[in-house]
């Protein structure tokens, strides 16, 4: 089945000015002109990162989340392995980092399953998504930002976890949800 789909940008930018800038993200305010030729504002986030995610699996069929506080939810969340990757670097480099880091695994299959946009209404956060197989523990690295759990579960539970919106990070829901696709559970 063939989409339709427009290829030109039918909005107009005006003016855009840097309202907010530091090492993660840029806030754009922008006076623009809509598809209907109406004057109209936008706010745009752009992130100087790309999000990178791993499922990890390992033989047993287990998969590995990370638990950790969120401070701009002021909530506790489950989350695969994440974090981010400077936009220049390939995804895969940013990926065995992060796996390292929060959980202490090394694998040595890799497979890349999607490449997502997160919240392309306000922002142009790219996200990549792994799956990681053949794995080996090593030493946990955990930045000083953070303070994680690391569960071990089978997979199937945390695909149900996400069924049951215990799971609600973007990331961690499409990168689970499409590993459950793609291995029929």
């Amino acid at each position: 089945m063939s989409l339709p789909f427009e290829t030109e940008n039918p909005w107009k930018t005006l003016t855009s000015s840097v309202v907010y800038d530091n090492k993660w993200i840029q806030v754009r305010h922008e006076e623009v002109l809509n598809p209907s030729g109406g004057p109209g504002i936008y706010g745009v986030v752009h992130y100087k990162n790309k999000a990178i995610g791993v499922i990890p699996i390992d033989d047993e069929g287990f998969t590995y989340l990370v638990g950790q506080y969120r401070y701009p939810l002021e909530e506790y969340s489950w989350e695969i392995p994440e974090g981010g990757g400077p936009i220049d670097e390939d995804p895969i480099e940013g990926a065995k980092r992060e796996l390292l880091e929060e959980t202490g695994l090394i694998a040595a299959q890799w497979t890349k399953i999607a490449r997502v946009h997160l919240s392309n209404s306000v922002g142009d956060e790219e996200g990549f998504l792994y799956i990681a197989e053949q794995l080996t523990q090593a030493q946990q690295q955990p930045e000083d930002t953070e303070q994680l759990h690391v569960a071990r579960i089978p997979l199937k539970e945390a695909i149900e976890m996400v069924m049951r919106s215990e799971i609600t990070d973007s990331l961690s829901v499409m990168g689970l949800l499409k590993v459950a696709r793609l291995r029929g559970i």
